[in-house]
């Protein structure tokens, strides 16, 4: 007796996109929750405090507005995932308003062979915001650096005025001295720390974005000739 197999036609398995909303607020919770122990330790007020230039200060809150930022594009992207999913599993419905892959997947329609680049357009749209929030990343590193800088010289100036050396003058000396190394460390390592936080949220968002593009392109070359 021979044994019949039926012979199922193989379909690539589609990979979906994981909502990046939900990522960021996991991080969200992270942090807040590590802001709360380093408030019971007192480290915000001993930051805060130790730095009278205020570049401490700048950092951190550039940091958050950044955070801030890369939770609004976190929702528009998940927005735009969920747009480009639907219309991938009904594509006789009708275009989500604003969806970037349906433009791009229109444009392709009329012109299949891509002349007048809608890729190019899809990758702005998915890519061009993030440009300037890494500068954005870079500027809290280099205010980080500038502290460093200004607590070096605040540090050498007041070498520069000491004229003798008095054993009864020694505590108030040190804590003059210990003021601009104080700034320079402090700046530094706030800067380095919000550098690394904001640029790991950045590099989801740029990696979220190429699987937007790479879906919508895999999509779109059916309609290429």
């Amino acid at each position: 007796m021979k044994i019949r197999f039926l012979r199922l036609p193989w379909t690539a398995p589609q990979s979906k996109i994981e909502p990046i909303l939900f990522e960021w607020f996991t991080l969200i919770g992270m942090f807040l929750f590590a802001a709360w122990l380093l408030g019971l330790k007192g480290v915000w007020q001993l930051l805060l405090q130790s730095d009278p230039t205020g570049i401490t200060f700048i950092i951190i809150v550039i940091f958050c507005i950044a955070t801030a930022w890369c939770g609004t594009r976190s929702r528009e992207l998940d927005r735009q995932r969920l747009s480009l999913e639907q219309h991938i599993k009904d594509p006789a419905a009708a275009p989500v308003e604003g969806c970037w892959a349906s433009a791009y997947w229109r444009a392709l329609r009329a012109k299949p062979a891509d002349a007048a680049a809608p890729l190019d357009l899809l990758s702005e749209q998915t890519h061009g915001p993030h440009s300037t929030a890494w500068w954005v990343n870079g500027l809290q590193l280099k205010l980080g650096l500038l502290g460093k800088v200004i607590g070096f010289s605040m540090l050498a100036m007041q070498i520069g005025h000491m004229q003798s050396f008095d054993q009864s003058q020694a505590q108030d000396m040190l804590r003059e001295l210990t003021t601009g190394l104080g700034v320079a460390l402090l700046t530094t390592m706030v800067g380095l720390v919000a550098n690394i936080l904001l640029g790991m949220q950045l590099t989801r968002l740029d990696r979220f974005a190429d699987e937007l593009v790479a879906r919508a392109q895999s999509h779109g070359l059916q309609f290429k000739a």
